[in-house]
């Protein structure tokens, strides 16, 4: 199983936010980079079966902007298992309950998709892995992911996934010339 956590985008400031937490939206920058991070993942060839995301509107943006460049045919699917405050174990149950050739885009937020990475790789939910907003990192396993069994493919940056699509982007312009 191959299991890519994303962080949402860059999110409207709650102090500038007159509506509902699960309201807040992506501003326009925020757009931007998660499109240009989008690209970075498709040329990392990201084959996903699976498109689970957390229900508040930045991060079912987010997953909608990943799902046009990554994987267009799949269907998103918010998940409580990914929303604010909800705890690292029950995301790790959702991926428990795949087959074990899945594999799973989960959109969400921090300090959760950091605690479960740790869970996975180190078996404990362990505060000192945070994602950047609009960055990733793939967890993998030779079976279906249990805590404490998942292998480090990558961890990238935001900055380090919009330059890998950039050079995709523009090696592919070049390629059509």
């Amino acid at each position: 199983m191959d299991c890519l956590l994303v962080r949402h985008g860059i999110a409207v400031e709650p102090d500038e936010w007159d509506g509902t937490e699960e309201n807040r939206p992506l501003t326009e920058k925020g757009k931007r980079r998660v499109r240009q991070a989008a690209e970075g993942l498709a040329a990392l060839d990201c084959k996903p079966t699976h498109l689970f995301t957390s229900p508040f509107v930045r991060a079912y943006d987010t997953a909608r902007l990943l799902r046009a460049a990554v994987c267009p045919t799949l269907k998103v699917e918010t998940r409580e298992e990914l929303v604010v405050g909800a705890k690292p174990q029950q995301l790790v149950e959702l991926l428990h309950a795949l087959p074990a050739d899945a594999v799973v885009v989960c959109v969400g937020h921090e300090p959760q998709l950091g605690e479960a990475v740790s869970l996975l790789l180190c078996g404990k939910a362990l505060p000192n892995f945070p994602l950047k907003k609009a960055g990733a990192v793939l967890v993998e396993s030779e079976d279906v992911l249990n805590q404490g069994r998942g292998r480090l493919c990558w961890w990238l940056q935001p900055r380090q996934l919009r330059i890998i699509g950039k050079r995709a982007y523009g090696k592919k312009r070049i390629e059509q010339s």
